[in-house]
């Protein structure tokens, strides 16, 4: 055959591979537009490669609009765009009235819609504080769903945005089954508990925990702004608890932890004695009766606001305090 045929043929060959599949960066392909039935699945809207590539090991995206909590406008390295449902949560909506009925707890009223209404709006700011303009990580990708949003966890800053929503009751975790569901419903019972965000919605909401306030142990100080960097100045973010009653605290299994469930558990010799007091310093250090280290290698407490909540050995809040 013609040399000039067999080149031909070369070309048309290599111009039909590069026209599937994920683009070089890892982004998927803009022509990938197969329209997505409302249940996900693995492939649906998304060639299997891209799918398969990219469900470990994430892509790299950029936000360029928060359209809700739970709904973002990316786009991709390589230009391409984007619109990302976020996993496994739901937050109240913003362009259409929500069902109360979506969310437990929460009237079937119109005073449950509006109620809703609002904490749709402020999930939606929650979520621009956090990711507009960003540079994110989307992870475990499960393909596309309704109006053909890809399904995915979004990872900034070290942290899950779809577990964000649901710790600070922004969001109620889905009717799905991903990895890690437990600990997002754990999030939820105790946002739900707390009355937190849309919580205050529902009928009866304990904003202050049982316990919280009426205890020896009270939440003293937070130091949650080291000085200079803080994940170079771990051990000056701190917290401060402190015993007003008469009698010793025994520690052993109790917890302190922040509104991303970041988790502290005291060891068992660990005793706060009556009318004294212990600090809780973020980085590493030599355990005291006075000063205790939680180890961590990053920064826990938020400069810009969060929550400390302290629970005894049986799960019961005993010390709740927010700030910012």
């Amino acid at each position: 055959m013609d040399r000039r045929v067999w080149l031909l043929v070369g070309c048309l060959v290599l111009a039909g591979c590069m026209a599937t599949g994920p683009g070089a960066d890892g982004s998927p392909n803009a022509t990938a537009t197969t329209p997505a039935p409302d249940t996900p699945t693995a492939s649906a809207g998304v060639d299997v490669e891209f799918s398969t590539k990219t469900t470990h090991s994430g892509l790299r995206a950029t936000v360029t609009h928060v359209v809700d909590g739970d709904t973002l406008d990316v786009r991709y390295p390589n230009g391409t765009t984007d619109t990302v449902r976020l996993r496994g949560v739901d937050t109240p909506e913003v362009h259409v009235p929500t069902n109360p009925s979506e969310f437990e707890g929460v009237p079937d009223s119109d005073a449950g819609a509006t109620c809703l209404g609002d904490a749709g709006d402020e999930a939606s700011a929650f979520t621009t504080r956090a990711v507009a303009g960003e540079t994110v990580q989307l992870v475990g990708i499960d393909g596309r769903g309704r109006y053909d949003r890809l399904l995915a966890f979004v990872r900034h800053d070290g942290h899950r945005l779809n577990y964000r929503l649901v710790a600070t009751g922004h969001a109620r975790v889905y009717d799905d089954q991903f990895e890690g569901r437990e600990q997002f419903s754990r999030a939820e019972t105790r946002a739900r508990r707390n009355g937190t965000a849309l919580w205050a919605c529902a009928n009866e909401p304990s904003a202050t925990p049982p316990g919280s306030d009426d205890g020896p142990l009270a939440i003293a100080a937070i130091a949650a702004d080291a000085s200079g960097n803080d994940n170079a100045n771990l051990d000056e973010e701190t917290v401060t608890l402190e015993n007003s009653g008469s009698t010793p605290i025994a520690l052993d299994g109790w917890t302190v932890s922040d509104e991303a469930d970041h988790t502290y558990s005291f060891s068992s010799e660990a005793t706060l004695a009556a009318g004294a007091s212990l600090t809780l310093h973020t980085g590493q250090g030599t355990d005291t009766d006075t000063d205790r280290y939680w180890g961590a290698t990053s920064a826990v407490w938020n400069n810009d606001g969060d929550t400390v909540i302290v629970e005894n050995a049986s799960g019961t809040v005993v010390a709740r305090r927010s700030y910012g």
